[in-house]
């Protein structure tokens, strides 16, 4: 069994568990504040705008675009930690 084949279970495991986080957050973010919590943000206000539509409208996805670049950093992280970086994959 080579390096590679041993690393792929803790490298996935891993890298599951990331996403089921980030997931999380940007459900948090999409449906808890842009929905469940919109009566209650409502409240206050961003830019004349109630915070909860806000959310609804554009803070999930500038949440989301955050996101992708947490992953991608966590990404290079953990690739170098498992030795599955692209530069040493011809």
């Amino acid at each position: 069994m080579s390096n590679k084949s041993r690393g792929a279970s803790p490298y996935w495991k891993a890298n599951l568990k990331l996403m089921g986080i980030l997931l999380s957050i940007w459900a948090l973010v999409s449906f808890g504040f842009g929905i469940f919590l919109r009566p209650f943000l409502d409240q206050f206000s961003v830019g004349g705008a109630p915070l909860g539509f806000w959310f609804a409208q554009q803070g999930s996805i500038i949440v989301f675009v955050i996101l992708i670049f947490v992953y991608t950093h966590f990404m290079k992280k953990l690739d170098a930690k498992y030795g599955s970086d692209e530069e040493q994959n011809p």
